[in-house]
Order: C-alpha cells, then sequence, then structure tokens
C-alpha cells in the first residue's frame, strides 16, 4: 500500500433527540465552531437523525421538529453554512450505503464488546434492534464517507471511533488499499462533559426530572441566572490550585462551566476566584453564562420561527456533502468489485 495524503477534514455530528443542554454546546456544538472557525480543517457537522431511531421508532412530527431545533442550535451557536457543511444524515444516502459495506467488515464480536450496546440492549437484548446493534457500522461510515481525519468525540464516543479505526484498518488490508484514513479523536477542553446543577457526580441530561439540573438551550437569561445562583455547592471557598477541587464535583463543574464559556483553562480561573466564596463567584458566572448562552437562545427562537429557511440551509448542505460522498462510495463499490 501507498501513502495517501488525505484533506483535512473534520466529522461530527449530534442525534437530534431534542432538549439541547449547555453540555450539549460546550460539549460538541462550541469546540465543533471553534474548529470551523480554525481554518485548518473542512468541517461537516451533521444531524443524524437515521441513529435517533435505533433504540425506538420515534413520532415522525417529533423528530422532523428535534431536527430542525438541532439545527437551529448549531447555527445559533457558531456553526456558519458558508464555512460548514452542515446537513442532515437521511438526505445523504450514501451514509446508509456505506453502512452497508461496513456490516460486512465488522465482525460480530467486535460489536458485541460495545458498552453502549451492553447499556441500552441491558438483560433484554433479544427485544433490541438490529440497528442498535449495527449502529457503530454505521456511525464509521458518517465518518469514513467523507474521509474524515479528525473527530471531536466525548470520551462515551471514544470507543466507537477505535471501532471505526478498527473497520477503516480491515477494509484497507484486506483490498490491499490505502483508501480509507485512520481518523484521529479530538478530545480536549475544560467541559466535554458537563454535570448536573444538582448534582456534580452526574452527568447534565435533558432526561433529568429536575429542569434545575440543567440549563436548556432554549432558556432565556433570567432562567439561566437563576439556576446558575441555586446550583448546588459546598461550604467552603475556592482554591488557588487544581488539587483543590478533589472530591469537590458541584465546585469542580462550576469551574470547568466557567472555564469552558470563557476560554479559559481551570488553573487560570482559579488563579483568578481562588479564596472567593460561592456567594461572590456564582454571579460571576450568572453574568458570564447569560452573556455566552441568553444569544444562542434568542437566535434558535427566531429560526424556529422561519422553518423553510432552515429546511433550505439543510438542503443546500446535502448537496455540498454528495460532492464530496459519491465520488467516495463509487470508489469504494469498485473497491469491492461491484459493476456499475
Amino acid at each position: 500500500m501507498t501513502d495517501t495524503q488525505f484533506i483535512p477534514r473534520v466529522f461530527s455530528g449530534i442525534q437530534p433527540s431534542g432538549g439541547l443542554t449547555l453540555g450539549n454546546y460546550l460539549g460538541a456544538m462550541k469546540r465543533f465552531v471553534d474548529m470551523q472557525d480554525e481554518g485548518s480543517f473542512q468541517t461537516v457537522y451533521c444531524m443524524v437523525d437515521l441513529h435517533a431511531i435505533t433504540a425506538k421508532l420515534q413520532d415522525p412530527a417529533t423528530l422532523r421538529h428535534n431536527t430542525r431545533e438541532l439545527a437551529a442550535g448549531f447555527i445559533a451557536a457558531g456553526v456558519d453554512p458558508a464555512k460548514s457543511i452542515l446537513i442532515n444524515q437521511s438526505q445523504v444516502p450514501e451514509h446508509a450505503q456505506l453502512a452497508w459495506i461496513f456490516n460486512c467488515v465488522a465482525r460480530m464480536g467486535w460489536m458485541g464488546r460495545m458498552t453502549q450496546w451492553k447499556d441500552k440492549a441491558g438483560k433484554n437484548a433479544e427485544a433490541a434492534s438490529l440497528g442498535l446493534f449495527a449502529y457503530p457500522a454505521l456511525m464509521a461510515a458518517d465518518i469514513l464517507i467523507y474521509h474524515a481525519t479528525h473527530v471531536p468525540v466525548g470520551e462515551d464516543q471514544k470507543q466507537h471511533l477505535e471501532l471505526t479505526r478498527d473497520i477503516a484498518t480491515k477494509f484497507n488490508h484486506d483490498y490491499g488499499v490505502d483508501f480509507f484514513p485512520l481518523t484521529e479523536p479530538v478530545i480536549e477542553g475544560a467541559a466535554t462533559r458537563v454535570m448536573s446543577l444538582r448534582d456534580g457526580s452526574k452527568k447534565m441530561s435533558k432526561s433529568d426530572p429536575s429542569d434545575a439540573s440543567r440549563i436548556n438551550l432554549t432558556d432565556d437569561a433570567d432562567t439561566i441566572a437563576k439556576k446558575i445562583r441555586k446550583a448546588k455547592t459546598d461550604p467552603d471557598a475556592l482554591p488557588s490550585e487544581i488539587e483543590g477541587l478533589k472530591d469537590r464535583p458541584e465546585a469542580r463543574n462550576l469551574v470547568n462551566i466557567y472555564a469552558a464559556l470563557n476560554d479559559q483553562t481551570v488553573e487560570q480561573v482559579l488563579a483568578d476566584v481562588g479564596g472567593q466564596q460561592f456567594g461572590s463567584f456564582k454571579p460571576l458566572l450568572a453574568d458570564l453564562a447569560v452573556a455566552k448562552m441568553s444569544p444562542i437562545s434568542t437566535r434558535m427562537a427566531e429560526l424556529m420561527a422561519d422553518t423553510d429557511e432552515i429546511d433550505r440551509i439543510l438542503a443546500h448542505g446535502a448537496t455540498q456533502a454528495r460532492e464530496i460522498t459519491a465520488p467516495i462510495l463509487k470508489k469504494t463499490y469498485e473497491i469491492v468489485g461491484m459493476v456499475g
């Protein structure tokens, strides 16, 4: 095999499952915008609606709404359709077509070891959908149909990216080619995993019964400030060194959020606020969160008032995407030996 030079390209996606939170913004969307604006990569960002039906079938109207709301969230957060390709997965059929090839490359043992399969299927795996089991092969296809070289991922998706690399390696080896890249994960940032405002040991989640546990991307300025002020803390002052956050999950979470929103490291934040009580720090965090997040909720509301514009942006993105994906699928078929 010869070394192939791949265009530096980022791909990532989020399921349109509704209920976008600060965790989605800091853990994914903000990082997407940073990589877009850095200018070192071509960036492709996706609403992965095919993945959204793997665990259970969705109400069609709800799925359509959630997909458009997610697109509005991307745009409001700063994903610029003039700089990035913004797509809805099901509008680019090459994703599903390459997934079938990868279903035939991936091994049952690989799929059975996936942590998310074990977690979501649980003890009643016989009743789980085949789509849930094969989900990682579609995720690999999402990435490799663009020859993506880098994927920003959270820790919970790292295993799936390792599987993507395994599939690319096996395909390249079996066919004696150097066609698919070994995509690199990008895991960085102070708040790649945002925790609950009510329990710093749990991930911030839209499924938490308490709305006070999370900041929704649709929350207005007053609601954001109120939730920060009421966030759970401990009685001690903030430390000046990062070691002082050990065994203080709520304190660590709020400092991480501040650092991520303000584009600082945790060390920089503690150098500024070390010694302060939460009665002083929380207003600083509330002001920062309102300044960064309330424009996003306002812009999302504007976009959702004109979903025709969202649909137009996604249709244009699909056209752009297929200029990349169609030739890659065609070449894949040629390598495999399909005629046509």
